[in-house]
């Protein structure tokens, strides 16, 4: 398989032709590395040293092994890029608890985001990008995942996002490039996790389901069997809209809204004079009441705002399911110098400012396969 052209440039940066690693060339294209250096860890896992020591010696153990040289280009670049970024929230997270002990709670979840917007700023293509944001969000999990008491549930909705092989490895990787007493102990869990991914399924694919609502109802209700084939009958749809202002969820509703009616939260802002700045909460509540109206009376119609949390999401999907609705998310994104051209372009009364479009960018989070029944991924590219 040739190299893909937008993944093929990390790995020619990182490894040029006498095949060493060269972190700096990396560090001079990638700044967050910087700001890796002096961000210390607490000694029992990492004595190696700071977060910086440890992220290229993940990069070097995760080149050196042979399963990583095994893999096609574009899994060699993707596992790459996942190691390069899996601690990039470290500076942010890390605290020193009051026992002493070093601390970086969260940091997976938050570097999700952050590598989330330096690759979306950098232009790296949408599937790829995800990938690798997944890989960070749960390049943890391998540890301790078949130790869970539901371990099965935690692969599967692994597997919907990313491939376990692909965690793996990296988790491999992550250990390999630290200094600790527990590496073997680890190495050893690492691999049971493949085994077990590999037994039920998904190790190099998502978990398959009967149908789209069985997906669902599995990940949300802890008692279904993933064999379990739900009824769907006739549901009604609605779609729920999820992207950053000025993606261009509002063509996407004129376009292929089917003529259904739409609770806007923009519109409802607008006639309550509300700004995208003060207090949303009576806006919320005036757009929860319209939709329970059309879900009362069950009919289609689309929920139109930025949603761009999985715990905003999560309730109006559950909202929505029970009343018998088929909920299919429509995530609409597009490059930022479009969004910030559109909201230059907008009217004062209509305008996202500045300061709220940098807080939304920061806590963006991309609605996954097992939010919904369907989700859908609009890209838009820069015009």
């Amino acid at each position: 398989m040739p190299p893909d052209p937008r993944l093929d440039p990390l790995l020619k940066l990182a490894l040029p032709a006498h095949g060493a690693l060269d972190w700096e060339r990396l560090c001079a294209r990638f700044q967050f590395l910087q700001t890796l250096v002096g961000v210390a860890q607490d000694p029992v896992h990492h004595a190696e040293g700071d977060v910086a020591v440890h992220t290229r010696m993940v990069c070097e153990a995760l080149l050196a092994l042979p399963a990583w040289q095994g893999l096609d280009p574009e899994g060699q670049s993707l596992t790459f890029a996942a190691a390069l970024f899996h601690d990039i929230a470290k500076p942010a997270t890390t605290r020193c608890e009051a026992d002493g002990r070093i601390t970086a709670r969260g940091h997976s979840a938050l570097g999700e985001r952050l590598a989330r917007v330096e690759l979306w700023r950098a232009g790296l293509d949408f599937a790829h990008r995800e990938q690798i944001c997944a890989m960070v969000r749960y390049h943890q999990q391998p540890f301790f995942a078949t130790s869970q008491p539901d371990s099965l549930r935690l692969v599967a909705k692994m597997s919907q996002s990313l491939r376990n092989d692909y965690v793996a490895l990296l988790a491999e990787a992550d250990m390999r490039g630290r200094v600790c007493e527990d590496q073997a102990a680890v190495l050893d869990a690492i691999a049971y996790f493949r085994l077990f991914a590999e037994d039920a399924g998904c190790l190099d694919g998502p978990l398959g389901f009967a149908n789209p609502t069985s997906r669902y109802e599995y990940f949300q209700r802890p008692e279904r069997d993933p064999g379990y084939a739900a009824f769907e009958g006739e549901q009604f749809e609605v779609v729920v809209m999820s992207g950053l202002p000025g993606a261009g969820k509002d063509h996407w509703v004129k376009t292929h809204g089917e003529g259904r009616p739409v609770v806007s939260l923009d519109a409802l802002r607008l006639a309550m004079g509300v700004s995208a700045d003060d207090d949303q909460g009576r806006v919320v509540q005036a757009a929860e009441a319209l939709a329970r109206e059309h879900l009362r009376a069950r009919r289609p119609f689309v929920w139109n705002a930025t949603n761009l949390t999985r715990q905003r999401r999560a309730p109006l999907v559950a909202l929505m399911s029970r009343y018998g609705a088929r909920v299919r998310i429509v995530h609409v994104e597009a490059p930022e110098a479009t969004l910030r051209a559109v909201q230059r372009a907008r009217s004062e009364a209509t305008r996202v400012p500045e300061r709220v479009l940098d807080a939304m960018i920061s806590r963006w989070e991309l609605p996954d396969p097992t939010e919904a029944p369907l989700v859908e991924y609009v890209v838009r590219s820069e015009e």
